[in-house]
């Protein structure tokens, strides 16, 4: 009975239009449109961890010609909280937000201006070091968020509008 119920919502979703974002794999339409997109500089150590994610996750091959540049301007922030009463802070709370613009590299138009952004908790511990090193952490560990964001959302574009070119 549960292989019925399981064959029939698969042939309910397949009526609605849906299809993976990444048919065709390396050889589909998204993929090959991914590996057309530069990623601009990004400053500093948050950005070179996001541009070296975003480099990995596009695929765009150095040397070759890009219809396509990326731009992406991040704030990293870390705010603490958890105040004990030694004026003592025992928690922070990194932020790292992106607003990044897909642009045609030939025209200079932008064709998609859209935001990410993650944060993460990180406990202030006795060791100066251990909170730095977690702090370091938290800190790649928002740039794989985030360049996973913004992946999505240009291969959402590229299925809808950047496949048509």
């Amino acid at each position: 009975m549960k292989h019925l119920a399981a064959l029939a919502l698969l042939v309910a979703l397949s009526g609605c239009g849906l299809r993976p974002l990444y048919a065709g794999g390396s050889a589909g339409p998204v993929a090959r449109t991914l590996s057309t997109i530069e990623v601009g500089p990004i400053g500093g150590r948050a950005g070179w961890l996001v541009r070296t994610k975003l480099q990995d996750r596009l695929g765009a091959k150095p040397g070759e010609a890009h219809p396509y540049r990326l731009e992406v301007k991040l704030d990293d922030d870390i705010t603490g909280f958890g105040i004990r009463a030694d004026d003592a802070v025992t928690r922070e709370r990194r932020t790292l937000r992106a607003r990044y613009q897909l642009v045609d590299a030939s025209k200079g138009t932008v064709l998609l201006d859209a935001t990410a952004g993650s944060d993460v908790g990180i406990d202030v511990v006795s060791s100066e070091y251990a909170t730095v090193a977690a702090e370091q952490t938290a800190l790649e560990r928002l740039a794989e968020t985030i360049a996973d964001q913004i992946v999505t959302r240009v291969a959402v574009y590229a299925t809808h509008d950047g496949g048509n070119r």
